[in-house]
C-alpha cells in the first residue's frame, strides 16, 4: 500500500515538473507579445529622461517594465555587441537619452536629427532610460 503511494506520489511530482518546463521553456518561448496592440504610456525622451533624473524610485515605480511610447530625436544609431540594432534618443542631457534597442523584426531606417516615436518595455536608468523590444509606431 505504501508503495502504491510512494509511486503516485512520485508521477505527480513528476508531472507538474514536466508540464512546468513545457509552459516555461516551450509554450512561452514561442509565444511572441504583441507590442503593437499593447496599451503604453505616451511620454516623450525628455519627460522621460527627467523623471529618472529627479526621482528615479518613483519613476522605477510609474515606468519599470510598462509598455511606454516614447516620441523624441534620435541623436544616435548603432549596433549592439549581440548585433542588435539600438537608437537613442536625445534629451535635455547630453549625457543622458533613451536608448532603444530594436525588436529584430521590426525594419527601422532613420537617420539623426530625425523625429521618431517608438513602443518598448522600460528595464530601468543607468546613464540612459533602458528600452527593450521596441518598435517603430506610425
Amino acid at each position: 500500500m505504501i508503495k502504491k503511494i510512494i509511486i503516485g506520489a512520485v508521477i505527480a511530482i513528476v508531472a507538474v515538473a514536466g508540464g512546468s518546463y513545457y509552459y516555461a521553456f516551450v509554450y512561452m518561448k514561442n509565444k511572441k507579445f504583441d507590442m503593437v496592440n499593447a496599451e503604453a504610456t505616451s511620454i516623450t525622451s525628455v519627460e522621460l529622461v527627467k523623471a529618472f533624473q529627479t526621482d528615479e524610485a518613483g519613476s522605477n515605480a510609474a515606468y519599470l517594465d510598462k509598455v511606454l511610447q516614447i516620441t523624441g530625436t534620435v541623436s544616435a544609431t548603432g549596433t549592439t555587441q549581440t548585433g542588435e540594432k539600438t537608437i537613442t534618443l536625445g534629451s535635455e542631457d547630453p549625457f543622458s537619452g533613451v536608448m532603444a534597442t530594436i525588436d529584430s523584426t521590426a525594419a527601422v531606417n532613420v537617420a539623426e536629427g530625425e523625429t521618431i516615436t517608438i513602443k518598448g518595455f522600460c528595464k530601468g536608468f543607468l546613464s540612459d532610460v533602458v528600452i527593450t523590444n521596441a518598435i517603430p509606431v506610425k
